[in-house]
C-alpha cells in the first residue's frame, strides 16, 4: 500500500543496561521475561538493601502504576533503614476472583471485525463493521453475566443517552395498534455483480452513493472532488447508467426510476465543484419524467455542459500504469469506441432491503418476485393486508417528491382508521417559561454556516466569523458545519444560556426554509422567537458570486453587520390562539377531489365538495376506462362516487363556483355561487384539485383528417372494442405530441405507458396488426418497464427520432404516410398507417388560472400549481391552509393522483385535528392617532383587511392579517407599521450596510 507516512506503533522492553558492570553477587535475580523479580508484599529483591518498582519489574504499565508503586516501596525502605518488620501489617493484593456463574460457559471477548487495510484504501465503508445482532448479545451476555459489577452506578452516571438500565429485563411487548405504516426502506444494488465494469478491482470505479459521499461536505474528502486511488483531481468522469437496472440478466428488469436524475445532479454538482470536469453519462433513455425533471436535465445538457452519450457500456477497462480507465461502448452510429476517462461512476439502482422480506412475512403482506409489496387496486399504498399501509421504495422505486406525497398518504390511510382514537395518547410539548429580556443592553450571538461547502467553498467562513466578533454588541460568535443540524440546534440552545444571550443571529440560507427551526429553537432556550435575525448568505452570496471569492467574503460581512444592526432593534413579540372551523374545502370533484374528500369525511371532519361541472367524476368519468394493470377504471371511478354522494359527512355542491374568500388559515370564509345562488361556507383548510386536461393537437394533421386520433380517443375505442379496432393493419404512434418543446418544455409522465399499454390491448384485440411507435426516449419508469419489455416481445417496433427531425405525416389515397428519421439506422424511413396515434401533452385546467386568482395561489412555468417545495413539500401551497393534489399539481397517473389526494387530506388533517391556532405576531398595526381615514390602506392589501372601524380609523384584524407589509409601505401618513419590520429596523438595516462602522449609527447603550 502506498502511503505518505508511516506511523509504527512501537513497544517497550526492560532497560537492564545498568547492570552491567556488576558482579553476579550484587545482581538482582531476573524472570524469564527479563524484568526483575521482587517479593510482591515489600518489594524486595533477592540482594540485600535492593529494592525495584515500576516497569522494570511489571514490564510496560500505567504512571498511575508507576507512582503507587513508588510510594510501596517507601515505605519498605523507611522500615528497612529503621530495622523494622517490613511486611508487618501488610497484606499482598488479591488477583481479582473469578466468579463461577451457574449456567454460563466461559467465552472469549468478542473480537471486532474490521475492513482489510487493502479495502480501507479503497472503500467508504466504515473500518469496524460492527457485531451482528447475535454476537452483540452474546458478548454483552458474557460480560453481565460474569463480571461482578458492584452496583456503583457510575455509569449510569456518565451514559449521555440515559441507555443503562441495572433493573432491565428482556421483555417481550404487544402493542395494541389500529395500524401499522410499513417503510422498511431500499439498499442499492451491489455494483460487484457487474463485473464487466470492474468495481471492487479498479480503484477509480465507484457507485454513485459513493460519489454522493464524495461531493458531500461532511464526506471523507470534505466536498473535494478526487479520485479515491491516489486522490488525484479528476478531469473525465463517466456515469453508467442502468447499473443493476432493466437488466433481464440479473433479474432485475424494472427501471429504478431516480438513477437519471441524480447522475444529472450528480455531473452539475461535479463541475460545480470543479468547472473544468468533463461529465460524460451514458444512457439508454433519459427518463427525466418528474416535475421540473426535463428543464433540469435540458439545462445540464445546455447551459452546464454535461454531456449525454445514448450507449449502454459493455466494459471498463483499468491501464494499470495511469490507473485511468477505458471505456467500450457501441455509439449511435454502430462504431464501437473506446474513450479514456479519470474516473467511473456507476448509477446503481434500487432494490428492497434483505430483511423485507422476513419484515413482510411476520406482518402477513404479499410481496412480487422482486420483492415490492403487492397492493390493492388503485391504492398504491395498501398492502395485501387491512390496516398495513406501505410508502417508499418498498412499493415501488420513486424520487423523493413521490416519497414525501405518498408518505403523508399512507399516513392518510392510517389516521382514517383509527380516528375514533384521535387525541387519546397525545402529550403537550412543553417549552421553558420564556425570559424577560426588556431593559437589557443588547447581548447578540452570530453564528456562521459553512452549508458544507454550499457556502464554504465560496466564502471565508472564519474570517466572517473573526469579523462578526468586532461587531459592536456581539458578545459571542462561533462557526458551524451545519446549523440547521440537530446537534448544531442543541448546541445554539446550550450557547444562549449560558451566555445569557438575548438576540440570535444565524448567518446561513434562507428564511423561507429555516426561520421556523431557528425560531423554536429559540423558544426551547427560553427566548422571544422573533428576537431572531437571519443572513442569507447562501443565495445571495456563494451561490451568485462563486466566481470571486474574496468578493463574496467581503459581501458576507456585509450582510452580517446589516443582520447585527437590525437584531439590536428586534422586539418580543406575542401570538393569540384562536377556535379552528373543523370543516374542509375541496375544490374539483375528480377522482384526486373526491378521494381527498372522502378520506377526510372518513377521519370525521366535515367537508364541502364543489364541481363546476353538472357531474362529479371528472376527466377520469369520461377518458379513463382501464389501468395499465388492466383493472376497470370506470367501475372504480362509479363506486367512489357513490360513496361521496352518500356520505354524511361531505355537502356536494355541482354547477358550483367558489368566488371569494377571506380570512386565515384555519378560519377561512367563501361564498359559493351554486346554480346562480349564493351561499356563504365556513372552513379551516382547501384543498385545490382542478385537474388536467389533454392537449389539443394543432400539429400531424389532427382535426384535418379522422384517421388521426390522440391517445385518449384511441384508448375509448379500445376500452368499447370498437369493430374499426379490428381491421386495422398498421398504426403508428408519435409520443411528446405537445410535450418537451419550447412551449411546453416539460413530460407529461403518462404517454409512453399509455401508447405501450394501448399497443398492447391492440394487439390482444388484433393479433396481426403492426404497430409502431415513433418516441424520443421510453420514459417506462418502475415496474411499468415491464410493459415496453412485454410490448418488444409481442413486436410492437420503436423507432427512435430527434426533436430537430420530427416525422412528417401527409394523407395518401388509403390511408396516411409518415416519414421520420430513424436514428439506428441513419435514414428516413417511410410508414404506412391506417391510424395515427397522437400521445397528446396534459395541459393545465383552464379552471386552475381562475382558482389561482380567487385565492391567490402560485403557478409554475407551465400553468400548473406550485407547491411550496418541490421536494419536501410537494403537497402545500406556500400559503398557509392550502394544500394540492392530483394533476392540477401536474402529469401523474391515475393511482399516483389518488395517493397524491390521500396525502394532500393527511396534510390538512395536520390543521383541522387542532382545536385552537395560534396568529399574530409579524402583523400590521395602526397608529390611531396619526391615521387620517384616507382609505389607502382599504385599497391597497390585496387580501382586504384592513377597513374604518367605528372610532375613526383604520381597523387591520391580527388575526386575518397576512404580513405582507403593503399597507404600511403605501400610508402616507405613516400610521401603520409593521411588526418585526418597523421602520427604525429596515432602516438601520440599510445604515449597516453603507456605514462599514456601526458604532456610527447605533446607540452606545441599545437596549430593549
Amino acid at each position: 500500500i502506498e502511503v505518505d507516512a508511516v506511523l509504527p506503533a512501537i513497544g517497550l522492553s526492560t532497560d537492564l543496561s545498568f547492570l552491567d558492570g556488576i558482579t553476579e553477587d550484587l545482581k538482582p535475580k531476573l524472570s524469564r521475561w527479563q524484568t526483575i523479580e521482587i517479593n510482591p508484599l515489600t518489594l524486595a529483591t533477592n540482594v540485600e538493601g535492593v529494592f525495584a518498582g515500576g516497569d522494570v519489574v511489571t514490564g510496560a504499565a500505567t504512571v498511575i502504576d508507576a507512582i503507587a508503586t513508588g510510594k510501596k516501596v517507601a515505605v519498605s525502605i523507611d522500615r528497612y533503614l529503621r530495622g523494622e518488620d517490613m511486611a508487618a501489617g501488610r497484606e499482598a493484593l488479591q488477583p481479582v476472583a473469578e466468579p463461577k456463574v451457574p449456567r454460563v460457559q466461559k467465552a472469549p471477548r468478542a473480537k471486532m471485525p474490521r475492513l482489510s487495510p487493502e479495502e480501507r484504501v479503497k472503500s467508504f465503508s466504515e473500518v469496524q463493521l460492527g457485531f451482528s445482532e447475535e454476537e452483540a448479545v452474546k458478548e454483552a451476555e458474557r460480560c453481565l453475566n460474569c463480571g461482578l459489577c458492584s452496583e456503583c452506578y457510575q455509569c449510569v452516571e456518565v451514559c449521555k443517552a440515559n441507555a443503562i438500565d441495572h433493573n432491565m429485563r428482556e421483555e417481550i411487548l404487544e402493542l395494541n395498534v389500529g395500524s401499522i405504516l410499513f417503510s422498511p426502506g431500499f439498499e442499492t444494488f451491489d455494483a460487484t455483480l457487474k463485473a464487466e465494469y470492474g468495481y471492487g478491482r479498479y480503484d477509480n470505479v465507484i457507485t454513485s452513493l459513493e460519489f454522493e459521499r464524495i461531493l458531500s461536505a461532511s464526506g471523507p474528502t470534505t466536498g473535494h472532488v478526487v479520485r479515491p486511488g491516489d486522490h488525484k483531481e479528476p478531469k473525465k468522469i463517466a456515469w453508467i447508467q442502468c447499473v443493476g437496472s432493466r437488466d433481464a440478466t440479473l433479474k432485475r428488469e424494472y427501471c429504478s426510476a431516480v438513477c437519471c436524475m441524480y447522475a444529472t445532479k450528480q455531473a452539475i454538482t461535479a463541475k460545480e465543484h470543479a468547472p473544468d470536469i468533463e461529465a460524460t453519462i451514458f444512457f439508454i433513455d433519459v427518463r427525466a419524467m418528474g416535475k421540473g425533471f426535463e428543464r433540469y436535465y435540458e439545462r445540464a445538457k445546455d447551459q452546464r455542459g454535461v454531456r449525454y452519450v445514448r450507449s449502454l457500456v459493455s466494459r471498463v477497462v483499468e491501464m494499470p500504469e495511469t490507473k485511468d480507465l477505458m471505456v467500450q461502448y457501441v455509439d449511435e452510429e454502430g462504431q464501437v469506441k473506446t474513450e479514456e476517462f479519470d474516473m467511473v461512476i456507476l448509477s446503481v439502482g434500487l432494490k428492497p432491503r434483505k430483511e423485507t422480506e422476513e419484515y413482510a412475512r411476520r406482518l402477513g403482506i404479499e410481496v412480487d418476485e422482486y420483492g415490492f409489496t403487492r397492493s390493492k387496486p388503485f391504492d398504491i399504498v395498501s398492502t395485501s393486508k387491512d390496516g398495513v399501509f406501505a410508502c417508499g421504495v418498498i412499493q415501488n422505486p420513486k424520487d423523493i417528491p413521490e416519497t414525501v406525497a405518498q408518505a403523508s398518504a399512507a399516513s392518510a390511510e392510517a389516521q382514517r382508521v383509527i380516528a375514533e382514537a384521535r387525541g387519546q395518547l397525545v402529550r403537550v410539548l412543553e417549552k421553558p417559561p420564556e425570559r424577560p429580556v426588556t431593559g437589557e443592553t443588547p447581548r447578540i450571538g452570530v453564528f456562521v454556516c459553512h452549508c458544507g461547502i454550499n457556502i464554504a467553498a465560496v466564502v471565508d467562513v472564519e474570517a466572517v466569523t473573526e469579523y462578526a466578533k468586532t461587531l459592536p454588541n456581539v458578545v459571542f460568535a462561533e462557526h458551524l458545519l451545519f446549523t440547521c443540524s440537530t446537534d448544531a440546534t442543541e448546541h445554539i440552545k446550550e450557547v444562549i444560556k449560558e451566555n445569557k444571550l438575548n438576540r440570535v443571529v444565524v448567518a446561513s440560507c434562507s428564511l423561507r426554509t429555516h426561520e421556523p427551526l431557528f425560531q423554536t429553537c429559540l423558544e426551547e432556550a427560553g427566548l422571544n422567537k422573533y428576537l431572531f435575525e437571519m443572513a442569507n448568505i447562501r443565495d445571495q452570496c456563494s451561490w451568485v458570486h462563486s466566481e470571486d471569492k474574496d468578493k463574496a467574503t467581503e459581501k458576507a460581512k456585509d450582510l452580517v453587520r446589516m443582520a447585527v444592526a437590525r437584531s439590536v432593534f428586534l422586539e418580543p413579540l406575542y401570538e393569540f390562539s384562536f377556535q379552528v372551523a373543523q370543516q374542509a374545502l375541496v375544490i374539483g370533484g375528480g377522482v384526486a377531489g373526491m378521494t381527498a374528500a372522502l378520506n377526510l369525511a372518513d377521519q370525521g371532519f366535515f367537508t364541502y365538495l364543489v364541481e363546476k361541472e353538472s357531474e362529479l367524476g371528472g376527466q377520469a368519468r369520461k377518458s379513463i376506462f382501464f389501468t395499465p394493470e388492466g383493472l376497470d377504471a370506470q367501475s372504480y371511478v362509479n363506486d367512489i362516487i357513490d360513496r361521496v354522494q352518500n356520505h354524511e359527512k361531505i355537502k356536494v355542491y355541482t354547477n358550483a363556483e367558489v368566488i371569494d374568500y377571506s380570512g386565515h388559515v384555519g378560519n377561512f370564509t367563501s361564498n359559493v355561487v351554486v346554480n346562480g345562488n349564493k351561499e356563504s361556507i365556513k372552513y379551516g383548510v382547501a384543498i385545490i384539485a382542478t385537474g388536467a386536461i389533454e392537449y389539443q393537437p394543432t400539429e400531424y394533421l389532427y382535426g384535418e383528417n379522422d384517421r388521426v386520433v390522440t391517445q385518449l380517443q384511441f384508448h375509448k375505442a379500445l376500452a368499447n372494442g370498437d369493430e374499426s379496432i379490428k381491421d386495422l393493419k398498421d398504426v403508428v404512434m408519435i409520443q411528446c405530441v405537445g410535450s418537451r418543446d419550447k412551449e411546453r418544455p416539460y413530460c407529461s409522465r403518462v404517454c409512453c405507458t399509455a401508447a405501450v399499454v394501448n399497443s398492447l390491448k391492440l394487439k390482444e384485440l388484433n393479433p396481426d396488426v403492426n404497430v409502431t411507435i415513433l418516441y424520443r426516449d421510453i420514459r417506462t419508469f418502475g415496474t411499468k418497464e415491464l410493459y415496453y419489455k412485454k410490448a418488444r416481445e409481442a413486436g410492437v417496433r420503436f423507432i427512435r427520432y430527434e426533436p430537430d427531425q420530427k416525422p412528417v405525416v401527409r394523407s395518401s389515397g388509403t390511408g396516411l404516410e409518415i416519414t421520420v428519421f430513424d436514428q439506428s439506422i441513419k435514414r428516413n424511413i417511410l410508414l404506412k398507417a391506417d391510424q395515427l396515434v397522437l400521445s397528446a401533452a396534459i395541459v393545465p385546467s383552464p379552471t386552475t388560472r381562475e382558482i389561482a386568482q380567487v385565492f391567490k395561489l402560485n403557478e409554475d412555468a407551465d400553468g400548473f400549481f406550485m407547491e411550496a417545495h418541490v421536494k419536501l413539500r410537494p403537497i402545500d401551497f406556500a400559503n398557509a391552509g392550502f394544500f394540492l393534489c392530483g394533476l392540477g399539481h401536474g402529469p401523474k397517473f391515475l393511482d399516483e393522483a389518488i395517493a397524491h389526494a390521500k396525502g394532500a387530506a393527511s396534510r390538512a388533517a395536520t390543521l383541522l385535528s387542532k382545536k385552537e391556532m395560534y396568529v399574530g405576531g409579524r402583523v400590521a398595526v395602526v397608529d390611531r392617532k396619526k391615521c387620517a381615514v384616507c382609505c389607502t390602506c382599504v385599497r391597497a392589501c390585496p387580501y382586504g383587511v384592513p377597513y374604518i372601524g367605528p372610532h375613526g380609523a383604520a381597523v387591520i384584524e391580527p388575526a386575518i392579517c397576512r404580513g405582507c407589509g403593503v399597507c404600511a409601505s403605501e400610508c402616507p401618513g405613516k400610521a401603520i407599521s409593521l411588526q418585526h419590520t418597523t421602520d427604525v429596523q429596515v432602516i438601520t438595516k440599510v445604515e449597516g450596510l453603507l456605514e462599514e462602522s456601526l458604532e456610527n449609527i447605533l446607540p452606545s447603550q441599545a437596549s430593549n
